[in-house]
Parts: C-alpha cells; structure tokens; sequence
C-alpha cells in the first residue's frame, strides 16, 4: 500500500495531504487557489495518484506561501509514500502538447533534489495568480520529493496552456517513474545500492524563512 500522509504547520500555512501511488486518479483539494486547485487536480487525474489536499494559508498576503508549502506538503507524501524505493522504475519522461504549446518534463526519482526550469511566461499574472510563482511551487515539489525535475517549454503562446501543459508533464513522469517492474523487486534502481538522500527524505521543509 503505497500511501502516505503529510500535515504541515507553520504560521503561514496550514497544509494537510494524503496521497496513493497506485490510485486512479481522485482528487479532492480545496487551497484557496483556484488555478493552484486546478493544477493540482491535473497532476492527480494524469499521474493516476489520489490526492487529497486541504489548505488555509496567508492569502490575504498573497498566494506565494500556500503555493510553495503545497509544493513541498505534496513532494514529501509521495516521497513517503515511495518507501525506500525499492523496484521502481526510477526514470519519467513526457512530451505534452496543448493546443499551440508543447512542453518536455523528465523526472528521475534519484534522492537528490534538483530544479532545471526552462519555461517563460508573456504575462505577470494569470488571473489573480503571479506566473513566477509557477517555478516556487516545482521547486518545493522537487526539494521535497527527492528528484531531479527538468521542465522545459518548447513553444507556445497561451499562457494557461504553457503552465497547464508542465503539470500534465510532470504527471505522467511521474506515473512512469513510481511505477513498479517486476523485475526488480525488492532491489534499489542503482548500481549504488543506495539512492542518494532517501533517507533523509520526508523531513519537512523549514518553517520560518526570510
């Protein structure tokens, strides 16, 4: 049973979290957001992961806490819910179009926390949303879960496609990473024995920060 859940306290966010690797794909999550709701509902329904999230955060700020510490609540329960790793394929990648926007998302469930963004926006905000804090939430996302994310946006124009499109693309790198084969159960993918960083993963991020 590969679920795990995450709760994550401070005083900017309060974030709870439950996921199931080997789910279909339900989601319920509520955070605030509207577009951060619909975001993370494409990552659930594409990567077939059950996410439920609840989130009550310094909104009246501005969205950049609640969007980073869901990338971390979210990145360290399916870090928890990976166990030690054991017999996964490891590696994801996917290429998604969307209407005129193409993007490339490959992702290796390595242990070590890496962010390679590649994607630019035409517009400051999508709605009430500032497009920056897009790569805030994959890097939380990629710090918490313990991999190596790489993001790139090929071509297009629509901003909502170009950002909706990296998190189709994230979803079905990761459905094709947390995947098990057979063929090696029981064994860690490297030739290492040991992935870097496992086992220090699921600690939450820093509370405070400057």
């Amino acid at each position: 049973m590969r679920q795990a859940s995450v709760d994550r306290n401070t005083k900017e966010t309060r974030i709870a979290a439950s996921v199931d690797l080997d789910g279909t794909g339900r989601y319920d999550v509520a955070t605030g957001i509207g577009f951060l709701d619909h975001m993370l509902e494409q990552l659930s329904r594409h990567g077939l992961i059950d996410l439920t999230l609840r989130a009550e955060g310094d909104l009246h700020i501005d969205f950049h806490h609640t969007v980073e510490d869901s990338g971390y609540v979210v990145g360290e329960a399916i870090s928890k819910a990976l166990g030690d790793r054991k017999g996964i394929e490891r590696y994801g990648d996917a290429l998604i179009p969307m209407d005129e926007t193409l993007s490339r998302v490959a992702v290796d469930l390595s242990g070590r926390p890496y962010l390679v963004w590649k994607v630019a926006f035409t517009r400051d905000k999508l709605g009430d949303f500032d497009t920056e804090l897009f790569k805030e939430w994959f890097q939380a996302f990629a710090q918490a879960v313990g991999a190596n994310v790489h993001v790139e946006n090929l071509y297009g124009e629509n901003n909502h496609h170009i950002i909706e499109s990296c998190f189709k693309g994230l979803a079905r790198a990761l459905k094709a990473a947390v995947a098990i084969d057979p063929r090696k159960a029981g064994q860690v993918p490297s030739t290492k024995g040991a992935l870097g960083g496992v086992a220090g993963m699921g600690e939450a991020a820093p509370a405070d920060k400057s």
